[in-house]
């Protein structure tokens, strides 16, 4: 019997395998690895320029060692290659072809199966487990070759010939200005990518668009119905010059990348409508991430019926805004519609006899008839600023953008106890939450029962598309939900999400408020007075006949506007 006992290999990897198989002895593999070091290649380039291997025998040899299939990549086409899956710039650099998706499952050619950094950046950047494909090195690197050429002409075919009718505004420039540059910057294709993506994005209802650079790609997402969604990866390359034209037309500092930024801009899409964008900037770590609001003031002249109060809170709310002084707060968190209810109300409210006024941070819908102020705090005009400003100039209804701090609060409930009617956003979970977080700010309670009229909390919940089905729930699931067993006795079916080509296969099309309309009544008075909690508040306003949000919700679930699923994800019970 042998006491020799087998001693394991220095090496690792692609190195280690070819050691094992024989194939190369021990001094050979330090001689590649040295040449690796010095001329900053692979191992397996170093390989192959050595010739001590070549690149058929070498693709066979790792698809028999790591039981990967081998593929001929001259037999494929590249028309059938999918699209959109990673950045071409990331498979260069990785040095990767995603070959097909199949069963949630991405099959990617590799020359070196052992390199699992490479393997693993695809499965994080898509979040799909991925199945080498061996093939030859040389075959790789000119197919990347190919896909990186291509890629250069990708901005032109995604920006096509019919643009002719947008154009940016700068509030800055004259309408010769603005001809003259326009021609000088039409034909650059950075520009012209710019101008279909926001045409785009207003085409397909997104309320916010998202440029993200990242260290090997770099994407572009929209929310569209409250959910993200990635629309395209352009080229890496063009980070800069689109984040340096986005902040030309915002009125922004280009030389300036190191602290956030904030600015507006507006596209013309024809000669009676124009969308305004709010541009903010946010240093990352591979460059300026770059999120666009789109702020549509036809929203606001959609009426109150278009944003899905129940008739009894539409009510409610007309009664309150139709009284000659006090406040009105709408709650909720960013993004949930409160600017839209707001100028909704406005809107209404804006006769020729009624003064109105708004401080904002900034204005996010254009109102004719309404003096509009945008809050400068470097420039010293803060909301205290403002509020104090309007009352010298005979307001009868204020518009306060957001309460943030007690000076704001008082100077904006006594103008409600002053004779004029007040509105205003809070960030609270709910109605009751609000006074008692008032409360907290440092406003006497007496003022906030004596000053507030009705407080508004609101959702914004996905609708769901025409190709919805019905969907059957068990009792029990409806009952812990929020349902009340006379709901059942009442002949109403849910439905839910089935995916179309109109929703994008989602289920779901635009979006439907969710409310919950507080009057404040004598009785919840009394426990402002005597500063009782929002749990005491919440349980009076039961008592008052007012709707949680969740109840008002599971309304909009027997109407069959939403889904169950969607409605218990954006409430609290």
């Amino acid at each position: 019997m042998s006491n020799t006992i087998s001693q394991p290999s220095p090496y690792s990897g692609l190195p280690r395998a070819l050691h094992h198989a024989n194939l190369l002895n021990t001094q050979q593999i330090d001689t590649i690895s040295r040449s690796s070091i010095t001329e900053k290649i692979p191992f397996i380039d170093a390989l192959l320029k050595s010739r001590l291997m070549d690149a058929t025998s070498l693709a066979e040899f790792c698809s028999q060692t790591y039981s990967c299939p081998l593929l001929d990549l001259s037999t494929l086409n590249p028309q059938y290659l999918p699209e959109k899956i990673i950045d071409v710039r990331l498979m260069q650099s990785q040095r990767v072809i995603i070959l097909a998706k199949r069963d949630n499952k991405l099959a990617v050619a590799i020359a070196d199966p052992t390199q699992i950094q490479a393997l693993d950046q695809v499965k994080f950047q898509t979040g799909l487990p991925v199945e080498p494909i061996v093939v030859a090195l040389p075959q790789l690197l000119e197919w990347l070759n190919k896909l990186g050429q291509s890629a250069e002409q990708n901005l032109t075919e995604l920006i096509g010939d019919d643009l002719d009718s947008i154009d940016f505004i700068t509030e800055t420039e004259s309408q010769s200005d603005t001809a003259d540059s326009s021609s000088e910057i039409d034909d650059a294709p950075v520009v012209r990518f710019l101008q279909k993506i926001l045409t785009d994005a207003i085409n397909m209802g997104a309320s916010d668009l998202h440029f993200e650079p990242f260290e090997k790609f770099y994407r572009i997402r929209f929310r569209i119905d409250g959910v993200l969604r990635e629309i395209a990866q352009p080229p890496l390359a063009i980070k800069e010059k689109l984040a340096s034209r986005i902040k030309v037309i915002s009125r922004l500092d280009i030389a300036e990348k190191r602290v956030p930024q904030d600015g507006r801009m507006k596209l013309s899409v024809s000669a009676t409508r124009s969308i305004d964008f709010r541009v903010s900037t946010l240093p990352t770590l591979f460059g300026e991430k770059i999120v666009m609001r789109i702020l549509d003031g036809s929203q606001a002249t959609l009426g109150i019926d278009a944003l899905g109060y129940e008739p009894d809170q539409k009510i409610m709310l007309m009664e309150a805004i139709q009284r000659p002084y006090g406040m009105v707060l709408v709650t909720g968190p960013t993004g949930s519609g409160k600017t839209v209810s707001l100028y909704t109300c406005l809107n209404i409210l804006n006769q020729p006899g009624i003064n109105i006024a708004t401080a904002e941070d900034p204005a996010e819908i254009n109102l004719p008839g309404v003096n509009q102020v945008n809050i400068n705090d470097r420039a010293g005009l803060t909301f205290p600023v403002a509020l104090k400003a309007f009352l010298r100039q005979d307001p009868d209804i204020i518009m306060v953008g957001e309460i943030r701090d007690l000076e704001t609060a008082d100077i904006a409930i006594k103008a409600a106890q002053t004779g004029h009617m007040v509105f205003s956003t809070l960030h609270t979970n709910d109605a009751p939450a609000t006074l008692t977080r008032l409360i907290n700010m440092g406003v006497a309670p007496f003022n906030i029962a004596s000053a507030v009229n009705l407080i508004t909390a609101q959702r914004l919940a996905r609708k769901l598309c025409s190709c919805k089905e019905p969907v059957i729930f068990d009792r029990a699931t409806l009952i812990d939900a929020g349902f009340e067993e006379q709901d059942f006795d009442e002949g109403w079916t849910a439905f839910g999400p089935r995916g179309c080509e109109r929703c994008n296969d989602t289920g779901y099309k635009g979006r439907v408020g969710i409310y919950q309309v507080m009057p404040i009544s004598t009785e919840i008075e009394k426990i402002i007075l005597s500063q009782g909690t929002a749990l005491e508040i919440e349980v009076q306003s039961r008592r008052d006949g007012v709707k949680t949000l969740r109840q008002s919700g599971l309304m909009k679930v027997r109407q069959g506007m939403t889904s169950l699923e969607e409605i218990l994800g954006c409430t609290n019970n």
